[in-house]
């Protein structure tokens, strides 16, 4: 048991000497210690958070919302600049993009990666204005394992291999957030939410993104591109855990709600419907007067 132990330490102290000397002095990314403690943190935010809010009201927060997503997709956009300027002006290969620690430009591209990553410790609000606003039922699995895997493992990318290969991710995961937090912003405002139709395809966005990252991912593999080899199967075994919840979420989302044709017949045949600002329903008839229901018998016919 000692020697296995000493064994594990020996190999994480010559991984801990093979960090990328350009960043691993960075903020937040010297120790490992603070990125525990934020994703402990936000563990206890996910437990504790629903438990202490049980009796209060909800809050609405649609201003600071409104402005919160503004903030996510203004960085979100100029994240995806930075890396496409970034990797044009080094003339990346597309499918083969190998670290070029001397180069200036290198830098610029790690230094955006690592706004990237911390944007990742930023996104934690979105799990926290959940819960202030009492939508608990928005704080699935998927939800808190996407939050906290993506803040760790692009520790563990910045660490190791902040460059090269590993713009792409970020660079399709950032043009993805501006779609999807100008729409986050859009439905904060209630006068708009009518014509946001477009949600469904937000999630087939991100599974296409998901689809194309791991191929490029593993395209790197086969042919023996060059860039760290188990970060690219450290990224790609992600990715595919990302496309098993993403797939199932969408399944249970938009599929499995469809009503079969017959269901369809029986809901449009049986169903209450609103015109003019009633209802009949078993002998009642339901006025909306715009403030409420109101209820009053209904005539027998004659």
């Amino acid at each position: 048991m000692a020697t296995t132990t000493a064994t594990v330490t020996d190999l994480l102290d010559e991984a801990w000497k093979l960090r990328d000397p350009r960043t691993k002095d960075w903020f937040m990314l010297s120790s490992p210690w603070p990125n525990v403690s934020l994703t402990v943190l936000y563990f206890l935010l996910v437990w504790l958070g629903p438990k202490l809010m049980r009796s209060r009201q909800a809050f609405s927060l649609r201003k600071v919302m409104i402005l919160y997503n503004i903030i996510i997709a203004a960085l979100s956009l100029w994240m995806f600049k930075e890396i496409l300027l970034s990797a044009l002006n080094m003339g990346y290969n597309w499918t083969c993009a190998l670290m070029r620690p001397e180069d200036p430009e290198d830098i610029r591209m790690a230094n955006v990666l690592w706004w990237y990553y911390f944007s990742k410790a930023f996104e934690f609000l979105d799990t926290l204005f959940f819960i202030l606003r009492k939508n608990n039922h928005q704080i699935t699995f998927l939800h808190v394992y996407h939050h906290a895997s993506m803040f760790n493992i692009w520790w563990v990318v910045l660490n190791w291999g902040g460059s090269g290969q590993a713009f792409f991710g970020p660079l399709a995961n950032s043009f993805i957030h501006v779609i999807m937090y100008t729409y986050y912003c859009l439905s904060a405002i209630p006068s708009l939410r009518p014509y946001l139709w477009w949600k469904r395809y937000i999630t087939k966005l991100q599974l296409l993104q998901f689809f194309i990252v791991i191929f490029h991912t593993y395209r790197g593999i086969y042919y023996k591109c060059g860039y760290i080899l188990w970060l690219q199967y450290f990224l790609g075994i992600y990715m595919l855990s990302l496309v098993g919840l993403f797939s199932n979420f969408y399944l249970q989302s938009y599929i499995k709600k469809r009503p079969s044709s017959k269901d369809q017949k029986d809901l449009d045949k049986n169903k209450n419907v609103y015109q003019n600002g009633a209802r009949a329903n078993n002998g009642n008839v339901s006025e909306n007067n715009g403030n409420g229901i109101v209820r009053r018998r209904a005539k027998k016919a004659e």
